[in-house]
């Protein structure tokens, strides 16, 4: 039997977008949605969603709001809206709750979150993730979606967890790059994995969210891939302000860190390590005093 052919939209070009092509396009058909194309015009948004099986959202959260609002009058009821941003809007939403606001149960939407490095997916390599989202039908077609590509999706309910957990690792993995980058050692890294993921915990809990799910592939998983990986961007970030850099600090952890000091979508105060991240973060220069601080009251709390 023939695999399904979709036609999918892919909204946004940059690494990720580039990473879903690399998969989907040899098997589907794939249009490209960017804002400002290099070339051309762009493609007419509601034409090509109109004709669309899945649309991916491989773009920061920002925008979320204002292309979801602009898609769902040309959705079918079949039409399959997945986000993979890893960050906050503007106003301090996830990508899963503007979707939920957005698209409610009109049409099956979810996050994907997981080790899914853009680079490795285009030289052939595995990927992993987790799909949260309220259809358990939608995740049925999704693997469908990618069938016959190295990438394994398991599937949850708990979409707000997944989401808030592949959001806050981006603003945690810069403690990692910050330590490595102070000379810190192999032992405090594992020390971090621990107390991050215990904070991840329980700050997902504390927003409704399950407390199994910091510890899968949305949490866990890609905490350890970004805290790790050599090209890392956000580990990259933490070594610059390890050294004290101030100029040009930027991506969604670094947007995180300040949305979540803005808007408070909960209180970070129980949070030492998040606290740390944002303090680092605005005052570069005291980065090795701020973390010498904290390590000092965990070896006095132990």
């Amino acid at each position: 039997m023939a695999p399904e052919k979709y036609q999918v939209l892919i909204l946004g070009h940059g690494e990720m977008g580039l990473a879903m092509e690399y998969w989907l396009r040899p098997r589907h058909d794939v249009l490209i949605w960017q804002r400002h194309p290099k070339e051309g015009r762009p493609l007419d948004l509601s034409a090509a969603a109109a004709q669309s099986d899945f649309i991916l959202f491989c773009l920061p959260a920002a925008p979320h709001f204002e292309l979801a609002t602009r898609l769902k009058p040309a959705l079918r009821q079949t039409t399959g809206c997945i986000s993979i941003a890893k960050g906050l809007d503007d106003s301090g939403r996830t990508a899963a709750q503007v979707l939920h606001e957005v698209l409610a149960e009109d049409v099956p939407w979810g996050v994907l979150h997981g080790p899914m490095i853009s680079e490795e997916i285009r030289a052939g390599r595995p990927a992993f993730a987790d799909f949260a989202s309220l259809n358990p039908q939608a995740h049925e077609r999704l693997r469908r979606l990618f069938a016959g590509t190295p990438f394994a999706i398991r599937y949850t309910r708990d979409v707000f967890g997944a989401s808030w957990s592949a959001v806050l690792k981006n603003a945690y993995a810069i403690l990692f790059g910050i330590a490595d980058g102070l000379g810190l050692g192999d032992n405090t890294r594992g020390w971090l994995a621990v107390e991050c993921v215990r904070e991840i915990e329980a700050i997902v809990t504390a927003l409704g969210g399950s407390a199994a799910t910091p510890y899968a592939l949305a949490g866990l998983g890609d905490l350890i891939t970004t805290a790790t990986s050599a090209g890392s961007h956000h580990h990259e970030l933490g070594r610059r302000l390890a050294r004290g850099e101030a100029v040009a600090i930027e991506g969604e952890g670094v947007h995180t860190l300040k949305t979540i000091h803005r808007h408070r979508p909960f209180d970070p105060a129980p949070y030492p390590l998040l606290r740390l991240a944002h303090d680092i973060l605005t005052q570069p220069p005291r980065t090795r005093e701020l973390m010498a601080a904290r390590l000092e009251q965990v070896y006095r709390d132990a």
